[in-house]
């Protein structure tokens, strides 16, 4: 039983699909005092999965995995299981991985250089309501928020369509295949494939040929040697 002002363990769950780093961050979590590794996935839907099984208090989440990146399965987390929180655990800090976490409903974010007592404190953090970010994470929230905002006519997005889902649909347009639209947006084949699947259905397109013509025909691309007014 937990005191009065003592802090009880963290129930969390690892998710991570290299075998060796999932196994060493529960080797090091199950070294330290404030967290319980309940279970562990080696994918996104694993990790859906175990949070449904076991309901832990956190997951934390790699981005690039399988079948189901660390997006959309934080994403799914906080749809259908909203008293489990996510802090993200991965290699990458840059902005293409850092804010579609973020507004994917993770509360945390953490590069996995982060120690074994830095995961603990941003892991309860987060857990007492409050956000928790390494320091690298911070720098680049911070710029982003300080950053000027550009204040010039942006292009109407047709159908309802994302930024992420247009951006999707030029790299069509430029003859991209599924494969390099990942590589380029630095996103997972299946996360590319929900997005075209999207924004298929939004602009009622049925193939990769319709989806140039309508690129063209509102102006996200420029056909080859004629200027777009």
């Amino acid at each position: 039983m937990t005191e009065p002002g003592e802090r009880r363990n963290a129930r969390v769950v690892v998710a991570d699909d290299q075998t060796v780093v999932r196994e060493g961050i529960v080797m090091l979590l199950d070294l330290l005092p404030g967290i319980t590794v309940v279970g562990s996935a080696a994918d996104g839907n694993e990790a859906v999965a175990r949070v449904a099984e076991l309901a832990p208090d956190a997951v934390l989440m790699d981005l690039r995995m399988p079948r189901c990146d660390g997006v959309e399965a934080t994403r799914r987390i906080r749809e259908q299981h909203p008293g489990t929180q996510v802090v993200v655990l991965t290699t990458f800090g840059d902005d293409e991985s850092v804010f579609p976490a973020l507004r994917a409903g993770a509360r945390g974010y953490l590069t996995k250089d982060a120690g074994g007592e830095e995961i603990v404190r941003v892991v309860h953090s987060v857990l007492a309501g409050d956000a928790g970010f390494s320091p690298a994470v911070q720098r680049r929230l911070l710029e982003r928020l300080s950053a000027p905002q550009d204040s010039s006519p942006r292009s109407e997005v047709p159908d309802g369509l994302t930024t992420r889902e247009k951006e999707v649909l030029v790299h069509i347009a430029e003859g991209l295949s599924n494969h390099q639209i990942a590589r380029a947006l630095q996103v997972s084949m299946a996360t590319v494939k929900t997005h075209i699947n999207n924004l298929f259905a939004k602009a009622g397109l049925k193939d990769r040929a319709g989806a140039v013509r309508y690129a063209y025909a509102h102006g996200l691309v420029r056909p080859p040697d004629r200027s777009i007014t």
